[in-house]
């Protein structure tokens, strides 16, 4: 039953981290006395032409019950195509995997041979694809790269089979795929198109913030309010955030590094966060351009949300840079998910405020059309909201899930259709113009819109 353990959990481990993107920096990492059965490193989308360099120093292996097994430590990769097969055969047990090894010749290994690892250990399990072991170490030191021409998603783990074994050692890893001309790309087949997909919604962006910055600061300047500065700073927060990602996913690409690009990729993504979260819930209020101050409770909704959207942020720059070797690297991930959600739900209660306030004045004023009017507005902009957060947090993250690894830039693309369609409507419904333009409804239609209040709950 231990052996079984040690073989299913980092299949689980791996099934439960498909929804995250694939990571393709050159990263190092040191471990000290970790006693985990199986560590993930990386994942990475290859073509026919890809290969994979592990780099281990100072290896080191300690065990208070006996000498552990060097053959029973070692690196392998699992493929996606593979990973059911693998876990199937770890529910099954050992039985299954000893007739599989007979037919298979004891699976596939570069080097040739089972290599010697023990019944159960997930290192000699016919699935993955081996590569070394501690065995294969000389003085604690391993440098090879490995070939790897079948094309998928596949997954370098580090698995521990020995009993109570302690691991400390140094490794530095290196996933690509090798060009036509020889050179080197960092990036995984499926977020090839990335850095062009950036780059096309950065000059969006710019062009966006050129007309809107012509509305707020020349034609319409006289109709500007606080709230339109606020959403200008939104576009130049989003234009930093795509540039950034586009310059950071190209010198991935092309050096495997970021060269610090990705200190503004994670400050502007924190600052479009916050301002977007903010932006929201401020229209949904009708701050600056119908009142000119929040009540308290609006302001207790954006003292909660603007924190938690900060603290999310960092959480999620501090697990984006660590990668999936981190302890409880996928449960961070979910809580991180959470806490947006969370933050998502939060920003609509202004909305709400605003229609059950508008629903109960428009029963005692005596202004039924103008009432009619700011409901409809309200309710289409609290509909359109809900719409975009649901895409954005849900169906982008299940394409995560379910798109081949050849098509993972489709997710990124549709959150950024989403999110200019988004930017797009909420811009043009609220941008500078007179109070009255806001509610066009003429007075002769106050009667027709007493009636419609009156049949019209507008309930959410």
């Amino acid at each position: 039953m231990a052996a079984r353990r040690l073989l299913l959990l980092p299949l689980l481990a791996v099934a439960g981290s498909l929804a995250f993107p694939a990571a393709a920096e050159i990263k190092t990492e040191s471990f000290r006395e970790d006693p985990r059965a199986s560590i993930m490193f990386e994942k990475f989308g290859f073509s026919k032409s890809g290969a994979v360099r592990i780099v281990v120093t100072g290896a080191a292996v300690s065990s208070p019950v006996a000498r552990a097994d060097p053959k029973q430590l070692g690196f392998f990769l699992l493929s996606d195509e593979s990973l059911l097969h693998a876990i199937d055969e770890a529910q099954e047990g050992p039985s299954r995997e000893k007739r599989a090894a007979a037919t298979n010749g004891g699976g596939e290994d570069p080097d040739g041979g089972s290599g010697g690892a023990g019944a159960g250990c997930v290192l000699s399990s016919p699935y993955v694809k081996k590569l070394f072991t501690f065995h294969d170490m000389k003085g604690g030191h391993y440098n090879k790269s490995f070939p790897v021409t079948r094309p998928d998603e596949y997954t370098l783990f580090f698995a521990n089979c020995a009993p109570e074994a302690l691991v400390s050692m140094r490794v530095r890893t290196e996933m690509y795929n090798v060009n036509a001309d020889g050179s080197k790309d960092y990036l995984p087949v499926g977020q090839a198109p990335v850095p062009a997909i950036y780059s096309f919604f950065a000059f969006c962006y710019a062009a966006f913030l050129a007309a809107w910055a012509y509305l707020t600061l020349s034609r319409d300047r006289v109709n500007a309010h606080q709230i339109h500065h606020l959403m200008s700073g939104l576009l130049v927060a989003r234009l930093l955030y795509c540039l950034s990602a586009a310059e950071d996913q190209h010198y991935i690409r092309v050096t495997g590094t970021p060269h610090g690009w990705d200190v503004a990729f994670y400050l502007f993504q924190l600052v479009k966060g916050v301002v977007l979260f903010a932006v929201i819930a401020l229209v949904g209020t009708g701050w600056s351009f119908l009142k000119p101050v929040l009540q308290d409770r609006e302001k207790k909704v954006l003292m909660a949300v603007i924190p938690l959207q900060v603290t999310a942020n960092i959480a999620a720059a501090v697990i984006g840079e660590t990668g999936p070797f981190l302890q409880g690297w996928v449960t961070w991930n979910q809580i991180v998910l959470f806490v947006d959600v969370a933050c998502c739900c939060a920003v609509l209660f202004p909305v709400v405020w605003s229609i059950r306030s508008l629903r109960e004045t428009s029963k005692t004023d005596g202004k039924a059309a103008r009432n009619l009017s700011k409901l409809t507005l309200f309710r289409q902009f609290y509909v359109v909201v809900i719409g975009y957060l649901y895409f954005t947090r849900i169906v982008v993250y299940a394409l995560k899930t379910v798109a081949s690894y050849k098509y993972r830039w489709v997710s990124i693309l549709a959150e950024e259709v989403a999110t200019l369609a988004f930017y797009l409507f909420m811009f043009y419904t609220f941008k500078p113009a007179e109070k009255s333009h806001y509610f066009s409804l003429d007075d002769e239609e106050e009667e027709a819109a007493e009636m419609v209040l009156r049949e019209e709950e507008f309930e959410l």
